[in-house]
Protein backbone atom coordinates (compact mmCIF):
# COMPACT_ATOMS: atom_id res chain seq x y z
CA UNK A 1 0.00 0.00 0.00
CA UNK A 2 1.28 3.18 -0.86
CA UNK A 3 0.03 6.80 0.14
CA UNK A 4 -0.75 9.67 -2.56
CA UNK A 5 0.25 12.59 0.19
CA UNK A 6 -1.36 15.11 -2.33
CA UNK A 7 -4.54 13.03 -2.48
CA UNK A 8 -4.53 12.91 1.01
CA UNK A 9 -4.60 16.21 1.90
CA UNK A 10 -6.61 17.22 -0.59
CA UNK A 11 -9.46 14.74 0.38
CA UNK A 12 -8.38 15.33 4.52
CA UNK A 13 -9.14 19.47 3.74
CA UNK A 14 -12.43 18.65 2.35
CA UNK A 15 -13.04 16.53 5.03
CA UNK A 16 -13.42 19.12 7.35
CA UNK A 17 -16.83 21.25 6.64
CA UNK A 18 -17.27 23.40 9.66
CA UNK A 19 -16.18 27.13 9.17
CA UNK A 20 -13.05 27.79 7.62
CA UNK A 21 -11.62 29.33 10.34
CA UNK A 22 -10.26 29.48 13.79
CA UNK A 23 -11.34 32.23 16.66
CA UNK A 24 -10.46 32.65 19.92
CA UNK A 25 -14.01 31.68 20.75
CA UNK A 26 -12.28 27.64 19.93
CA UNK A 27 -9.79 26.64 22.44
CA UNK A 28 -6.21 26.85 22.28
CA UNK A 29 -6.61 29.90 19.27
CA UNK A 30 -4.90 33.11 19.95
CA UNK A 31 -6.10 34.69 17.06
CA UNK A 32 -8.61 34.82 14.51
CA UNK A 33 -7.05 32.79 11.52
CA UNK A 34 -8.24 31.09 8.57
CA UNK A 35 -7.63 27.61 8.17
CA UNK A 36 -5.91 27.59 4.58
CA UNK A 37 -3.21 30.07 6.26
CA UNK A 38 -2.98 28.48 9.60
CA UNK A 39 0.65 26.93 8.52
CA UNK A 40 1.53 30.47 7.30
CA UNK A 41 1.80 31.88 10.93
CA UNK A 42 4.36 29.06 12.39
CA UNK A 43 2.70 29.13 15.93
CA UNK A 44 5.05 27.48 18.48
CA UNK A 45 3.58 25.69 21.49
CA UNK A 46 7.48 25.83 22.95
CA UNK A 47 7.46 29.81 22.51
CA UNK A 48 3.93 30.51 23.99
CA UNK A 49 2.52 31.52 20.97
CA UNK A 50 -0.94 29.39 22.10
CA UNK A 51 -3.26 29.82 25.09
CA UNK A 52 -3.27 27.23 27.17
CA UNK A 53 -4.39 24.59 27.55
CA UNK A 54 -4.17 22.94 24.12
CA UNK A 55 -4.12 19.44 22.28
CA UNK A 56 -1.88 18.71 19.02
CA UNK A 57 -1.06 15.94 17.45
CA UNK A 58 2.67 15.28 16.31
CA UNK A 59 2.35 14.51 12.38
CA UNK A 60 5.86 11.92 12.79
CA UNK A 61 3.99 9.65 15.25
CA UNK A 62 0.60 9.87 13.66
CA UNK A 63 2.68 8.81 10.35
CA UNK A 64 4.99 6.39 12.15
CA UNK A 65 1.95 4.76 13.72
CA UNK A 66 -0.33 4.45 10.47
CA UNK A 67 2.94 2.39 9.10
CA UNK A 68 3.54 0.74 11.76
CA UNK A 69 -0.12 -0.72 11.68
CA UNK A 70 -0.02 -1.18 7.66
CA UNK A 71 3.16 -3.48 8.00
CA UNK A 72 0.88 -5.90 10.71
CA UNK A 73 -2.14 -5.96 9.02
CA UNK A 74 0.31 -7.18 5.89
CA UNK A 75 2.60 -9.67 7.90
CA UNK A 76 -1.32 -11.19 9.43
CA UNK A 77 -3.37 -11.16 6.59
CA UNK A 78 -6.09 -9.39 8.10
CA UNK A 79 -7.94 -6.29 7.54
CA UNK A 80 -8.61 -3.22 9.53
CA UNK A 81 -11.74 -1.12 10.23
CA UNK A 82 -9.94 1.61 12.74
CA UNK A 83 -13.27 2.63 14.92
CA UNK A 84 -14.18 6.19 14.48
CA UNK A 85 -14.93 6.78 18.21
CA UNK A 86 -11.71 7.62 19.02
CA UNK A 87 -11.59 10.41 17.26
CA UNK A 88 -14.70 11.41 15.26
CA UNK A 89 -12.03 13.02 13.09
CA UNK A 90 -13.22 12.84 9.01
CA UNK A 91 -9.72 14.08 8.32
CA UNK A 92 -8.18 11.35 10.46
CA UNK A 93 -10.80 9.30 8.66
CA UNK A 94 -9.88 9.76 5.44
CA UNK A 95 -6.16 9.47 5.83
CA UNK A 96 -6.48 5.85 7.35
CA UNK A 97 -8.83 5.13 4.48
CA UNK A 98 -5.41 6.67 2.11
CA UNK A 99 -3.65 3.79 4.01
CA UNK A 100 -5.60 1.02 2.96
CA UNK A 101 -8.20 0.42 5.82
CA UNK A 102 -11.16 -1.46 4.75
CA UNK A 103 -13.81 0.96 6.15
CA UNK A 104 -14.15 2.57 9.08
CA UNK A 105 -16.31 1.95 12.26
CA UNK A 106 -18.67 3.98 14.17
CA UNK A 107 -20.91 2.67 17.27
CA UNK A 108 -24.23 5.05 17.03
CA UNK A 109 -26.39 5.98 13.68
CA UNK A 110 -24.77 9.61 14.58
CA UNK A 111 -21.46 8.82 13.99
CA UNK A 112 -22.50 6.84 11.04
CA UNK A 113 -24.28 10.27 9.38
CA UNK A 114 -21.07 11.93 10.29
CA UNK A 115 -18.98 9.37 8.35
CA UNK A 116 -21.05 8.79 5.03
CA UNK A 117 -21.43 12.85 5.27
CA UNK A 118 -17.71 13.23 4.58
CA UNK A 119 -17.93 10.54 2.32
CA UNK A 120 -16.82 7.45 4.18
CA UNK A 121 -18.30 5.00 1.71
CA UNK A 122 -17.74 1.56 4.08
CA UNK A 123 -19.20 1.64 7.00
CA UNK A 124 -19.53 -1.25 10.00
CA UNK A 125 -21.58 0.28 12.32
CA UNK A 126 -20.34 -2.16 15.58
CA UNK A 127 -23.48 -2.17 17.89
CA UNK A 128 -27.03 -2.90 17.86
CA UNK A 129 -29.61 -0.56 15.87
CA UNK A 130 -32.48 -0.25 17.93
CA UNK A 131 -35.14 2.10 18.67
CA UNK A 132 -37.70 3.93 15.15
CA UNK A 133 -35.45 6.71 14.97
CA UNK A 134 -32.30 5.31 14.99
CA UNK A 135 -33.01 2.38 12.54
CA UNK A 136 -34.78 5.58 10.42
CA UNK A 137 -31.55 6.88 10.21
CA UNK A 138 -29.46 4.28 9.31
CA UNK A 139 -31.69 3.26 6.48
CA UNK A 140 -32.56 6.67 5.28
CA UNK A 141 -28.37 6.68 4.66
CA UNK A 142 -29.32 3.20 2.37
CA UNK A 143 -31.44 5.09 0.47
CA UNK A 144 -29.25 8.16 0.12
CA UNK A 145 -26.38 5.82 -1.48
CA UNK A 146 -26.83 3.06 -3.39
CA UNK A 147 -23.36 2.44 -3.66
CA UNK A 148 -23.10 3.24 0.83
CA UNK A 149 -21.55 -0.44 1.87
CA UNK A 150 -23.05 -0.72 5.02
CA UNK A 151 -23.43 -3.27 8.25
CA UNK A 152 -24.83 -3.46 11.89
CA UNK A 153 -24.88 -5.80 14.27
CA UNK A 154 -27.48 -7.90 16.02
CA UNK A 155 -27.76 -9.87 19.06
CA UNK A 156 -31.25 -10.96 19.74
CA UNK A 157 -34.51 -11.93 18.32
CA UNK A 158 -36.23 -8.72 19.22
CA UNK A 159 -33.08 -6.76 17.29
CA UNK A 160 -33.20 -8.88 14.53
CA UNK A 161 -37.70 -8.45 14.39
CA UNK A 162 -37.20 -4.58 14.59
CA UNK A 163 -35.10 -4.56 11.81
CA UNK A 164 -36.93 -6.63 9.82
CA UNK A 165 -39.78 -5.07 9.96
CA UNK A 166 -38.48 -1.51 9.23
CA UNK A 167 -36.43 -2.88 5.93
CA UNK A 168 -39.85 -4.36 4.73
CA UNK A 169 -42.01 -1.27 5.72
CA UNK A 170 -39.46 1.25 3.94
CA UNK A 171 -38.42 -1.03 0.98
CA UNK A 172 -35.16 -0.71 1.37
CA UNK A 173 -31.99 -2.79 -0.04
CA UNK A 174 -31.43 -5.23 1.90
CA UNK A 175 -29.64 -4.61 5.29
CA UNK A 176 -26.09 -6.22 5.70
CA UNK A 177 -25.92 -7.90 9.62
CA UNK A 178 -23.24 -9.21 11.71
CA UNK A 179 -24.39 -11.45 14.34
CA UNK A 180 -22.61 -10.21 17.46
CA UNK A 181 -21.38 -12.95 19.99
CA UNK A 182 -20.68 -11.80 23.57
CA UNK A 183 -19.65 -13.31 26.83
CA UNK A 184 -20.98 -13.63 30.71
CA UNK A 185 -20.27 -9.87 32.68
CA UNK A 186 -19.48 -8.16 29.39
CA UNK A 187 -21.48 -5.94 27.34
CA UNK A 188 -23.75 -6.50 24.13
CA UNK A 189 -23.89 -9.90 22.44
CA UNK A 190 -25.33 -13.17 22.69
CA UNK A 191 -24.19 -15.00 25.66
CA UNK A 192 -24.19 -18.75 24.90
CA UNK A 193 -25.25 -21.44 22.02
CA UNK A 194 -29.16 -21.06 22.92
CA UNK A 195 -29.17 -17.66 21.75
CA UNK A 196 -26.94 -18.33 18.83
CA UNK A 197 -29.46 -20.73 17.85
CA UNK A 198 -32.24 -18.75 18.25
CA UNK A 199 -30.48 -15.67 16.79
CA UNK A 200 -29.57 -17.33 13.52
CA UNK A 201 -33.12 -19.15 13.13
CA UNK A 202 -34.63 -15.47 13.22
CA UNK A 203 -32.45 -14.52 10.68
CA UNK A 204 -32.80 -17.37 8.24
CA UNK A 205 -36.74 -16.54 8.57
CA UNK A 206 -36.18 -13.14 7.73
CA UNK A 207 -35.97 -13.63 4.05
CA UNK A 208 -34.14 -10.83 1.88
CA UNK A 209 -34.61 -8.08 4.23
CA UNK A 210 -31.84 -8.88 6.31
CA UNK A 211 -28.45 -10.75 5.46
CA UNK A 212 -26.01 -12.31 7.78
CA UNK A 213 -22.71 -11.03 6.34
CA UNK A 214 -20.28 -12.58 8.83
CA UNK A 215 -19.92 -13.03 12.89
CA UNK A 216 -18.49 -10.44 15.43
CA UNK A 217 -17.41 -9.75 18.66
CA UNK A 218 -15.23 -7.47 21.02
CA UNK A 219 -13.00 -9.48 23.51
CA UNK A 220 -11.19 -5.72 25.21
CA UNK A 221 -13.59 -6.11 28.23
CA UNK A 222 -12.26 -9.25 29.16
CA UNK A 223 -10.54 -9.45 32.20
CA UNK A 224 -9.25 -12.24 34.90
CA UNK A 225 -7.10 -12.14 37.67
CA UNK A 226 -3.49 -12.54 36.12
CA UNK A 227 -2.33 -11.05 32.23
CA UNK A 228 -2.13 -14.91 31.64
CA UNK A 229 -5.55 -15.56 32.58
CA UNK A 230 -6.66 -12.84 30.97
CA UNK A 231 -4.69 -13.75 27.89
CA UNK A 232 -6.45 -17.16 27.99
CA UNK A 233 -10.12 -15.96 28.82
CA UNK A 234 -9.52 -13.41 25.70
CA UNK A 235 -8.12 -16.89 23.68
CA UNK A 236 -11.71 -19.25 24.41
CA UNK A 237 -13.84 -16.03 23.52
CA UNK A 238 -11.99 -15.72 20.36
CA UNK A 239 -12.16 -19.80 19.53
CA UNK A 240 -16.39 -19.07 20.14
CA UNK A 241 -16.60 -16.44 17.65
CA UNK A 242 -14.62 -18.81 15.22
CA UNK A 243 -17.11 -21.92 16.14
CA UNK A 244 -19.87 -19.90 15.52
CA UNK A 245 -18.68 -18.91 11.80
CA UNK A 246 -18.38 -22.24 11.34
CA UNK A 247 -21.46 -23.14 12.18
CA UNK A 248 -22.96 -20.84 10.02
CA UNK A 249 -21.12 -21.54 7.26
CA UNK A 250 -22.15 -25.09 7.22
CA UNK A 251 -25.34 -24.13 7.65
CA UNK A 252 -25.69 -22.23 4.63
CA UNK A 253 -26.66 -18.99 6.36
CA UNK A 254 -24.09 -16.80 5.45
CA UNK A 255 -25.60 -14.64 2.64
CA UNK A 256 -23.40 -13.16 -0.14
CA UNK A 257 -24.43 -9.65 -1.16
CA UNK A 258 -24.52 -10.63 -5.17
CA UNK A 259 -26.94 -13.29 -4.54
CA UNK A 260 -29.26 -10.96 -2.56
CA UNK A 261 -29.72 -8.48 -5.63
CA UNK A 262 -29.04 -5.78 -3.62
CA UNK A 263 -28.06 -2.34 -5.90
CA UNK A 264 -24.37 -2.22 -4.44
CA UNK A 265 -23.53 -5.94 -5.93
CA UNK A 266 -21.39 -6.36 -2.76
CA UNK A 267 -19.21 -9.12 -2.63
CA UNK A 268 -19.40 -12.79 -1.37
CA UNK A 269 -17.01 -12.30 1.87
CA UNK A 270 -18.07 -13.62 5.23
CA UNK A 271 -16.83 -11.34 7.41
CA UNK A 272 -15.35 -12.36 10.71
CA UNK A 273 -14.73 -8.99 13.16
CA UNK A 274 -13.19 -8.39 16.47
CA UNK A 275 -9.78 -6.80 17.92
CA UNK A 276 -9.71 -3.40 20.05
CA UNK A 277 -6.16 -1.31 20.77
CA UNK A 278 -5.27 -4.26 23.09
CA UNK A 279 -5.54 -7.71 22.30
CA UNK A 280 -6.20 -7.16 17.84
CA UNK A 281 -2.30 -9.47 17.83
CA UNK A 282 -4.47 -12.21 19.40
CA UNK A 283 -7.67 -11.66 17.13
CA UNK A 284 -5.37 -11.92 13.69
CA UNK A 285 -4.18 -15.04 15.18
CA UNK A 286 -6.77 -16.58 16.12
CA UNK A 287 -9.03 -16.00 13.20
CA UNK A 288 -6.57 -16.48 10.78
CA UNK A 289 -7.15 -20.19 9.93
CA UNK A 290 -11.00 -18.85 8.99
CA UNK A 291 -9.18 -17.66 6.02
CA UNK A 292 -7.70 -21.08 4.47
CA UNK A 293 -10.80 -21.70 2.43
CA UNK A 294 -10.52 -18.27 0.92
CA UNK A 295 -13.89 -16.70 1.38
CA UNK A 296 -13.34 -14.86 5.29
CA UNK A 297 -12.13 -11.59 5.89
CA UNK A 298 -10.56 -10.90 8.91
CA UNK A 299 -11.27 -7.12 9.81
CA UNK A 300 -9.76 -5.96 13.16
CA UNK A 301 -11.39 -2.35 14.99
CA UNK A 302 -9.04 -1.09 16.51
CA UNK A 303 -9.41 2.72 16.72
CA UNK A 304 -6.69 3.82 18.93
CA UNK A 305 -3.42 2.56 17.36
CA UNK A 306 -3.13 5.88 15.27
CA UNK A 307 -3.06 8.11 18.26
CA UNK A 308 -1.95 5.75 20.99
CA UNK A 309 -1.13 7.21 24.32
CA UNK A 310 0.93 7.27 27.58
CA UNK A 311 -1.26 5.42 29.56
CA UNK A 312 -3.43 1.76 29.05
CA UNK A 313 -2.35 1.37 25.89
CA UNK A 314 1.59 2.40 26.66
CA UNK A 315 1.75 -0.15 29.57
CA UNK A 316 -0.02 -3.06 27.79
CA UNK A 317 1.91 -2.83 24.89
CA UNK A 318 5.01 -4.59 25.78
CA UNK A 319 2.57 -7.66 26.27
CA UNK A 320 1.41 -7.74 22.70
CA UNK A 321 5.59 -7.70 21.05
CA UNK A 322 5.96 -10.27 23.81
CA UNK A 323 2.88 -12.11 22.02
CA UNK A 324 4.01 -11.69 18.39
CA UNK A 325 7.23 -12.65 18.76
CA UNK A 326 10.93 -11.02 19.01
CA UNK A 327 11.19 -11.48 15.13
CA UNK A 328 8.36 -9.14 13.92
CA UNK A 329 8.29 -6.45 17.40
CA UNK A 330 11.64 -5.82 16.46
CA UNK A 331 11.05 -5.20 12.85
CA UNK A 332 7.80 -3.05 13.60
CA UNK A 333 9.00 -1.16 17.14
CA UNK A 334 6.60 0.21 19.18
CA UNK A 335 3.85 2.89 18.56
CA UNK A 336 4.39 6.15 19.70
CA UNK A 337 1.66 8.73 21.60
CA UNK A 338 0.74 10.94 19.05
CA UNK A 339 -1.56 13.25 21.71
CA UNK A 340 -0.69 15.80 23.70
CA UNK A 341 -2.02 18.30 26.38
CA UNK A 342 0.43 21.35 26.71
CA UNK A 343 -0.52 23.47 29.98
CA UNK A 344 1.10 26.22 31.72
CA UNK A 345 1.64 26.69 35.48
CA UNK A 346 -0.29 28.97 36.92
CA UNK A 347 -0.06 29.02 40.67
CA UNK A 348 2.86 27.35 43.33
CA UNK A 349 0.50 27.98 46.33
CA UNK A 350 2.59 25.14 48.42
CA UNK A 351 5.56 23.29 48.17
CA UNK A 352 5.63 20.84 45.87
CA UNK A 353 2.53 21.51 44.44
CA UNK A 354 2.00 23.13 41.13
CA UNK A 355 -1.78 24.17 39.44
CA UNK A 356 -1.98 23.78 35.50
CA UNK A 357 -4.50 25.32 33.39
CA UNK A 358 -6.23 22.15 32.26
CA UNK A 359 -8.68 19.92 34.03
CA UNK A 360 -11.90 17.75 33.82
CA UNK A 361 -13.13 19.62 30.81
CA UNK A 362 -9.71 18.84 28.35
CA UNK A 363 -8.28 15.78 29.76
CA UNK A 364 -10.00 12.05 29.44
CA UNK A 365 -9.54 10.59 33.01
CA UNK A 366 -11.31 7.38 32.56
CA UNK A 367 -8.59 4.93 32.66
CA UNK A 368 -6.04 7.20 35.28
CA UNK A 369 -5.16 10.88 35.35
CA UNK A 370 -3.40 12.21 32.65
CA UNK A 371 0.69 11.57 32.91
CA UNK A 372 3.20 14.88 33.02
CA UNK A 373 5.96 14.07 30.50
CA UNK A 374 8.02 17.47 29.53
CA UNK A 375 8.65 20.24 30.93
CA UNK A 376 9.71 23.50 29.26
CA UNK A 377 11.04 26.49 31.80
CA UNK A 378 10.30 30.22 30.56
CA UNK A 379 13.56 31.22 31.79
CA UNK A 380 16.44 28.58 30.11
CA UNK A 381 14.15 27.83 27.18
CA UNK A 382 15.21 24.13 28.59
CA UNK A 383 12.89 21.19 27.61
CA UNK A 384 13.15 18.50 30.21
CA UNK A 385 11.62 14.81 30.11
CA UNK A 386 9.57 13.70 33.89
CA UNK A 387 9.69 11.05 35.27
CA UNK A 388 7.07 9.04 37.58
CA UNK A 389 8.29 11.17 39.99
CA UNK A 390 6.21 14.18 38.56
CA UNK A 391 2.36 12.80 38.93
CA UNK A 392 -1.21 14.78 38.60
CA UNK A 393 -3.04 13.48 41.55
CA UNK A 394 -6.45 15.41 41.08
CA UNK A 395 -8.28 17.38 38.11
CA UNK A 396 -11.14 20.03 39.08
CA UNK A 397 -12.89 21.16 35.91
CA UNK A 398 -10.21 23.22 34.74
CA UNK A 399 -7.30 22.59 37.09
CA UNK A 400 -4.49 19.78 37.70
CA UNK A 401 -3.21 19.17 40.80
CA UNK A 402 0.64 18.79 39.73
CA UNK A 403 2.83 16.74 42.44
CA UNK A 404 6.85 17.44 42.56
CA UNK A 405 9.99 16.01 43.61
CA UNK A 406 11.75 17.33 46.16
CA UNK A 407 14.55 18.67 44.21
CA UNK A 408 12.16 19.85 41.33
CA UNK A 409 12.27 23.61 40.56
CA UNK A 410 9.13 25.44 38.82
CA UNK A 411 7.80 28.85 38.11
CA UNK A 412 4.18 30.47 37.06
CA UNK A 413 4.56 30.75 33.43
CA UNK A 414 6.62 27.54 32.89
CA UNK A 415 4.81 24.70 30.82
CA UNK A 416 4.24 20.97 31.32
CA UNK A 417 3.16 18.42 29.11
CA UNK A 418 0.62 15.71 29.84
CA UNK A 419 -0.01 12.65 28.14
CA UNK A 420 -3.56 10.87 28.23
CA UNK A 421 -4.40 7.27 28.92
CA UNK A 422 -7.10 5.59 26.42
CA UNK A 423 -7.97 8.98 23.85
CA UNK A 424 -11.01 8.62 23.06
CA UNK A 425 -12.08 10.41 26.09
CA UNK A 426 -10.15 13.60 25.59
CA UNK A 427 -10.53 13.50 21.59
CA UNK A 428 -14.38 14.51 22.70
CA UNK A 429 -13.06 17.53 24.61
CA UNK A 430 -12.18 19.19 21.78
CA UNK A 431 -13.53 20.58 18.61
CA UNK A 432 -10.64 21.30 16.87
CA UNK A 433 -6.71 19.91 17.64
CA UNK A 434 -3.72 21.30 15.96
CA UNK A 435 -1.43 19.06 14.00
CA UNK A 436 2.25 19.40 15.17
CA UNK A 437 5.83 19.05 13.41
CA UNK A 438 8.74 17.69 15.90
CA UNK A 439 9.88 21.54 16.56
CA UNK A 440 5.95 21.72 17.91
CA UNK A 441 5.13 24.16 14.83
CA UNK A 442 1.70 24.18 14.13
CA UNK A 443 1.28 22.66 10.82
CA UNK A 444 -2.78 21.88 10.21
CA UNK A 445 -5.68 21.22 12.33
CA UNK A 446 -8.35 18.35 12.37
CA UNK A 447 -12.08 18.69 13.39
CA UNK A 448 -13.66 16.50 15.66
CA UNK A 449 -17.84 15.48 15.34
CA UNK A 450 -18.94 14.78 18.58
Amino acid sequence: MTQDTTAVAHETRAARSGPASLTTADKGVPQAVSITDLAGHQWNVLAGDLPFPVAVLKQSALDHNSQWMRAFIAAAGVSLAPHGKTTMSPHLFHQQIADGCWGITVATAQQAVIAAQHGITRILIANQVVGRANIDIVLGLLRQDPALDLYCYVDSTAGIEMLHKAVLAQRTRPLNILLEIGFQGGRTGCRDQTVIDQAVDALAACGDSLRLRGIAGYEGLISAATPAATEAAVGAFLDQIVATVTQCRERGLFKPAAESGGEDGGSAEILVTAGGSTFFDMVAQRFSPLTSKGDVRVILRSGCYLTHDHGTYFDDFPALQRRIGPDLAQRLGRLEPALHLWSIVQSQPEPGLALLTLGKRDAGHDAGLPRPVLARSQVSGEVTPLDATWRIDKMNDQHAYLRMPAHARLAVGDLICLGVSHPCTTFDKWRQIFIVDDDWTVTDVIRTFF
